[in-house]
């Protein structure tokens, strides 16, 4: 779908909670797969991972900031 056509569903970087944007990515899973699997598809790749790690990402917080949001998309793509 082009977004120009509904511009209130444009992705926007903000901060997410950790579900909120495995369930932008994964919308027909619960929250709890949803969550691993964006688990396991950011560990998956390599340069995420390093940029992320470069910036002091911590994955114990509940929540990615919005440069942490930006490189997520970055690397997986908009959800």
């Amino acid at each position: 779908m082009n977004t120009s056509e509904n511009p209130e569903n444009l992705f926007r970087l903000r901060s997410y909670t950790k579900a909120e944007l495995a369930r932008l990515y994964n919308p027909e899973q619960c929250v709890t797969v949803a969550l691993k699997t964006l688990a396991r598809w950011m560990k998956e790749n390599e340069e995420l991972v390093e940029e992320l790690e470069a910036i002091n990402y911590n994955k114990y917080r509940r929540s990615f900031t919005p440069k942490e949001v930006g490189i997520i998309v970055k690397y997986l793509g908009e959800p």
